[in-house]
């Protein structure tokens, strides 16, 4: 008997069912699973085609100065406006670099952009530091009066501030533009706190352990694991400092110590004739720097933004 039913469990085990159901399928291909998925990619290509539409719209702005800034004067004014440039001017980016000093324009705003990064940098990470990790008295109250200076627009703090650095002696010098960035920004200075709240306590602990100083424990540990905040506020801070129109038209006189948004500007206004085509050009030219450390850091934004909690 026991011969007989092991040699039948033998076959059993040596002969599965003639027709076993694929890997895969059986309760997959349910009519009642089949929609789901059928909704599912119906919902992607939805989505897909809206994104579509809405970058189309959101870059259509970019394209139309792309475009312009290689037509020729004549096409400008033509009716129906076209898109495309017939024929192609290339002579527009030579000649706006060269109508007015671009070069020195540019030199003026890298200055005024990287001061800004590296005063926002060192600042913005020893007060979210501070606000963060050091317990005192008062810091939760003094946290709320920094985060409460956010309200304040920009407007209602100009004639202050005018009158402040005309006292101080800091008109038609970079000063007023530079100085601001190494005082923090509470925005910036919320953004790092979250991001500093997110590391684990125990690391700096094992460091006091070991004799660090907040110092040491902010350069070793917490600045080397916060990559993608920094990464935020650099791209912020350049973008801000790049684009900076009415710093500079307030501040700054002498015409060797303008930037590349006041040279813009004087397209407008020299001779009382607007090349829009050479405008459009130094436009292009201005904004590329821009596009390109977003392409390059879209990853790291991307991260740190959403590792602070910021939605928006």
């Amino acid at each position: 008997m026991r011969t007989e039913h092991g040699l039948r469990e033998s076959k059993l085990v040596g002969h599965p069912h003639p027709n076993p159901l694929p890997e895969g399928e059986g309760i997959s291909d349910s009519p009642r699973a089949l929609r789901a998925r059928i909704r599912h990619q119906f919902a992607q290509a939805v989505a897909f085609l809206v994104l579509t539409l809405a970058s189309v719209v959101f870059g259509l702005p970019i394209i139309w100065m792309v475009a312009t800034s290689l037509k020729p004067l004549r096409q400008l004014n033509q009716w129906p406006p076209s898109l495309l440039p017939n024929p192609v001017v290339w002579a527009n980016y030579p000649d706006a670099l060269t109508f007015l000093p671009f070069g020195r324009y540019l030199l003026n705003t890298s200055i005024i952009a990287a001061l800004s990064i590296v005063g926002a940098l060192l600042s913005c990470t020893l007060v979210a530091y501070g606000f963060a990790r050091i317990k005192f008295p008062g810091r939760d109250v003094l946290f709320l009066v920094l985060i409460s200076t956010i309200m304040l627009p920009e407007t209602v703090r100009l004639i202050p501030t005018f009158l402040l650095y005309n006292r101080i002696g800091w008109l038609n010098t970079y000063l007023p533009l530079v100085v601001p960035a190494f005082l923090a920004n509470p925005f910036y200075v919320f953004l790092l706190r979250q991001f500093f709240r997110t590391i684990p306590e125990e690391l700096a602990d094992a460091a006091r352990i070991d004799g660090c100083g907040e110092l040491r424990i902010l350069s070793r540990i917490f600045v080397p694991l916060s990559g993608p905040a920094l990464a935020v506020i650099t791209i912020f801070t350049f973008q801000t400092a790049w684009n900076d129109f009415m710093g500079p038209l307030i501040y700054l006189n002498d015409a060797s110590m303008r930037t590349l948004s006041l040279g813009l500007y004087y397209f407008l206004t020299f001779e009382g004739v607007t090349r829009w085509n050479q405008m459009m050009a130094a436009a292009t030219v201005m904004v590329l720097p821009i596009l390109l450390i977003f392409a390059f850091f879209q990853r790291y934004f991307i991260q740190g933004v959403t590792l602070t909690g910021i939605k928006g």
